[in-house]
């Protein structure tokens, strides 16, 4: 068995940031990625707000750090953690294809996305259904589409299909967007149509998707709409399966419970990026990475600090 001081589970920003600084300051470290490191940044279509990149796609940016890592460390990817079992002072990693040994561990699994759960979904996921505009786009350019959700992400969605040149409507359970105010107004300045107050009961089609059921919310007044393209853009659910078999405490909707150090409430284990909740920025994935690599060099130099009861751990 492999034995390290630190072993990261996920390659999004945050694995990949503390894998750097793990290894800056003398860990013997591994990152272990079930797909390619990237994470879910790879699907946005672009990313203005990340502090010195101007211009970039998430993908190109994905790049950029996944480059940054491999400088310090090897990556190994396409390879999945399958459990994690802990000792009193180490813990077991197994994966697809090792195993390993660790002092430390630092989750960073992300999350997944969330699905509507309405009839239709299941059935024309992949013929017409899509959760990556950045992926699928492309196959819908010129044609009518549907994006779902209020937040940055359906938002950005939505512009990213209108400038490929699809006839987009955009969907929204409430009377007012969610999103920051700069995509707003960028979603002002186009000609994508905004339904308000409605949910999507049912999406509709044969052999392939031709469009959506919706509700008014206010008045239960129903009506189809017409798309070849369904985009679900609503959130995120936590990949938590390793957090909850060690024991690991979450909150209300399965985020990790963290305290300012990304420490967990199992010692030695920590929590960083979507999977940690808050604020779903790359630039904070990337800096709980750094946090957490450097709360696991104090705890595994001074044992003592990573056995103390914090009392304020929650975000």
């Amino acid at each position: 068995m492999d034995e390290k001081d630190v072993v990261i589970v996920g390659g999004g920003p945050g694995g990949l940031s503390a894998l750097v600084y793990a290894v800056r300051n003398g860990l013997d470290a591994i990152l272990i990625e079930k797909g390619r490191c990237g994470g879910l940044v790879t699907e946005a279509p672009h990313v203005d707000n990340y502090l010195g990149v101007r211009g970039s796609t998430g993908l190109e940016l994905a790049e950029k750090f996944r480059e940054h890592a491999s400088d310090y460390a090897s990556l190994n990817e396409f390879e999945e953690v399958t459990n994690i079992e802990m000792s009193d002072d180490s813990f077991t990693i197994t994966t697809s294809k090792a195993g390993y040994g660790a002092r430390a561990v630092i989750i960073g699994t992300g999350s997944r996305h969330s699905m509507l759960g309405v009839p239709g979904e299941r059935k024309y996921a992949g013929r017409g259904v899509s959760y990556c505009a950045t992926c699928d786009g492309f196959f819908f350019r010129q044609k009518e589409v549907v994006v779902i959700g209020g937040g940055n992400t359906a938002v950005m969605d939505a512009l990213h299909l209108n400038e490929l040149g699809c006839r987009v409507k955009l969907i929204h359970r409430k009377a007012e967007l969610r999103a920051e105010c700069a995509l707003k107004d960028a979603v002002a300045d186009t000609d994508i149509e905004t339904i308000w107050n409605s949910g999507v009961m049912e999406i509709l089609g044969g052999d392939v998707v031709s469009g959506v059921r919706i509700r008014d919310m206010s008045g239960d007044a129903e009506r189809e709409i017409s798309a070849e393209g369904i985009f679900v853009s609503i959130g995120e659910i936590p990949n938590n399966g390793l957090l909850l078999s060690l024991g690991a405490e979450v909150d209300d909707k399965g985020y990790a419970v963290t305290d300012p150090f990304q420490r967990t409430s199992v010692s030695r284990v920590y929590a960083v990026g979507d999977i940690s909740g808050g604020v779903k920025q790359i630039v904070v994935a990337c800096s709980e990475g750094s946090v957490a690599a450097l709360a696991a060099f104090e705890d595994l130099k001074n044992p003592y600090w990573s056995t103390c009861s914090l009392p304020s751990a929650e975000k």
